[in-house]
């Protein structure tokens, strides 16, 4: 049987269909915008065009299709939250879909999907005797999925992995969500680039600071790195402390500064909970953006 999955983000929604669990070659891929400033309707409407447009190019309907969502579905009620596609928050949304597909409907949220595409068919697969791999999103929010033996934990409160919203800096920026301080508002690349705003009185961009800060040109370019390879330091360390992962993969724009594999990775020696030892493979992801659509198809 083939392997529905549906990535649903803000811009796209983008299908893909793998051939078997048991042979995960991919057959089909295709991307719709989503057009979410037209409602919660009408992403509806969209998923199901998609699909119905990838089953004409592969010849058959899907039996299931799984969904990597922003936010997530709260076990209680079944209804979205924390989507920063807002118009999906309160909606019955797997109800929804499988009403319109007339299949069964698997949801999780997309950093979860991340995290477990990376463990079966990404970096995973050079680490396969990984019990426990932790996906991490760094770029323009940060966020987190929790995979243990293949499988992702959702958790009692559909939160599962969510890393980013845990007080990293006292007393420091408003978060969305009501705190201050989040690891999100602290070395996610908006955070990064209104620190230095703050520091220098000027606006640059995440890679012009890295840059100055590499060739040494800038002093406020120096102090906004050296602060998110010490605040990446600690929340990681923070992981490693409650579940001690075998891998953990970084995916999002900021992921792919190679500081935080080098020095960043030093730094997290000194807050683990280890003797400053440290061991854990922390990786760059294999799958790109591809890995919140193929999850998606192996929930």
């Amino acid at each position: 049987m083939k392997l529905w999955g549906i990535d649903l983000g803000g811009t796209k929604i983008e299908c893909a269909v793998l051939d078997s669990e048991n042979d995960l070659a991919v057959v089909a891929r295709k991307r719709l915008p989503t057009e979410s400033e037209k409602g919660y309707d009408h992403i509806l409407s969209q998923i199901k065009k998609l699909i119905d447009l990838v089953a004409e190019e592969v010849g058959e309907r899907p039996a299931k299709v799984g969904f990597a969502t922003p936010g997530v579905s709260e076990p209680d009620t079944n209804l979205m939250k924390n989507s920063n596609t807002t118009c999906l928050n309160g909606k019955p949304m797997q109800k929804d879909l499988e009403d319109r597909l007339g299949v069964p409907v698997k949801l999780a949220n997309d950093a979860n999907s991340f995290a477990l595409a990376e463990a079966l068919m990404g970096a995973g697969k050079e680490y396969p005797e990984a019990e426990v791999v932790f996906g991490v999103i760094m770029g323009t929010g940060v966020g987190g999925g929790l995979v243990v033996n293949k499988k992702i934990i959702g958790g009692h409160h559909g939160i599962g992995g969510e890393w980013g919203h845990n007080i990293l800096e006292e007393n420091g920026t408003p978060c969305y969500c009501g705190k201050k301080g989040c690891v999100e508002q602290v070395i996610s690349g908006p955070a990064l680039e209104r620190f230095y705003a703050q520091q220098s009185g000027e606006k640059l961009s995440l890679k012009t600071i890295l840059e100055q800060y590499l060739d040494g040109s800038n002093v406020h370019a120096t102090a906004t790195i050296e602060r998110m390879l010490e605040y990446y330091g600690r929340a990681i360390s923070t992981l490693i402390n409650v579940l001690d992962p075998g891998l953990i993969v970084i995916g999002g724009g900021v992921g792919n500064i190679d500081l935080l594999y080098t020095e960043g990775y030093e730094r997290i020696k000194k807050y683990i909970f280890n003797n400053g030892t440290i061991t854990t493979p922390i990786l760059k992801p294999m799958l790109g953006d591809s890995a919140g659509v193929f999850g998606a198809a192996l929930l």
